[in-house]
């Protein structure tokens, strides 16, 4: 008898549930919605994919693909994105505890605590008076410098990838804390920005394997987009309109791919994770300069902060404290490891072992 994948029935439950939801809420008037509102539905098929396997989020793809070529004003492309990342990017966090990824879950707990204030604040107070795209050219300067660093990064060689942040003082904590709140900062403005800062702090500085570090990201940012979302709903009130239909459509799609984005970054090398957040840091960069329209004021001040946010990202690469000699492959971890880490003590695995993918890792 054929063995299912755990994953597989994971994703395929946690699927089920959301149609079958949507099929009593909605029954046969969401077919309607579907064909008034399908390019919706299809953006999201890739926004799903690289929100729950990916460090950037759902909105990366689905922000700009609705606000230039569906015509959907900003403001509005910013409360559907995290409409939309309260429903992909919690099925992706269920999977990943469900089928027992590994996860930091210290940051998990902190950074996503500060983040929820962050962007609590951040909806209420700031983002009604922030121009959202001075916002997007910002963001995509901080991806851009976080890719140069990765690139720096490749070619350090002969130290070992955490599997969990190595030690745990207030020190470690106090950064997670401000992280984790600049990161709601710019996740209220921007509908993303959370899960990108983490993940800079926990690959750059903590030197955490991308394996661990995307989905920690991910479940960190599901948290952060459900505060921002109940947010809208009560407090602000603005989620209204076409964005309840498109939400009602692209819903039982980003039910299927995010969950799958998340399991087919578990069965990719740390490389090969790095290589894909380079094409769709590639990508942001194109779709920016493309679309936004800079003044000369604006390009200016794009040039300095990706100056200042290259030279703070090399700054964390040159950190020394929490890098350690010799590569090991996630392999060789045992969750009692794992385990024994999150708890405070430091995780030692097996550091004999050397495969192919930790020698191409670390250049």
């Amino acid at each position: 008898m054929v063995r299912v994948p755990r994953v597989l029935l994971v994703n395929a439950v946690l699927a089920a549930i959301v149609w079958l939801i949507w099929a009593k809420v909605w029954g046969w008037g969401y077919f309607t919605r579907l064909e008034e509102n399908w390019p919706v539905a299809l953006t999201m098929v890739f926004g799903s994919l690289v929100g729950g396997g990916t460090s950037e989020g759902g909105g990366a793809i689905a922000f700009p693909v609705m606000t230039k070529v569906l015509t959907v004003p900003p403001d509005q492309a910013r409360i559907f994105t995290f409409a939309i990342q309260s429903i992909g990017m919690t099925a992706a966090s269920l999977s990943i505890l469900l089928c027992r990824v590994p996860i930091e879950r210290r940051v998990v707990l902190y950074g996503s605590t500060a983040g929820i204030l962050g962007v609590v604040l951040s909806v209420t107070m700031i983002a009604p008076h922030v121009p959202l795209k001075l916002v997007r050219v910002l963001f995509t300067m901080l991806l851009v410098a976080l890719a140069v660093a990765l690139l720096v990064q490749l070619r350090q060689r002969g130290y070992q990838r955490n599997f969990v942040v190595p030690t745990w003082t207030g020190r470690e904590r106090n950064l997670v804390l401000g992280a984790g709140f600049f990161g709601g900062l710019l996740s209220g403005v921007a509908g993303v920005g959370e899960n990108c800062v983490m993940f800079l702090l926990l690959v750059l500085l903590f030197r955490v394997s991308e394996k661990v570090a995307t989905p920690t990201t991910v479940v960190m940012m599901t948290l952060v987009s459900i505060a921002a979302f109940l947010t809208h709903v009560f407090v602000v009130r603005d989620f209204t309109g076409f964005v309840v239909d498109y939400w009602i459509t692209a819903a039982p799609v980003v039910a299927v791919g995010a969950p799958l984005g998340a399991w087919i970054c578990t069965r990719l090398t740390p490389l090969t994770i790095r290589g894909v957040l380079f094409v769709l840091i590639f990508a942001e960069l194109v779709s920016t300069l493309l679309l936004v329209p800079f003044t000369p004021a604006m390009a200016v001040g794009s040039v300095a902060a990706l100056v200042l946010f290259t030279i703070v990202c090399l700054v964390l690469i040159r950190q020394d404290t929490y890098a350690r000699p010799g590569p090991v492959r996630l392999g060789d971890v045992t969750w009692a490891d794992v385990g024994a880490g999150a708890a405070g003590r430091p995780a030692v695995p097996n550091t004999e072992v050397r495969s192919r993918e930790d020698l191409q890792d670390v250049g």
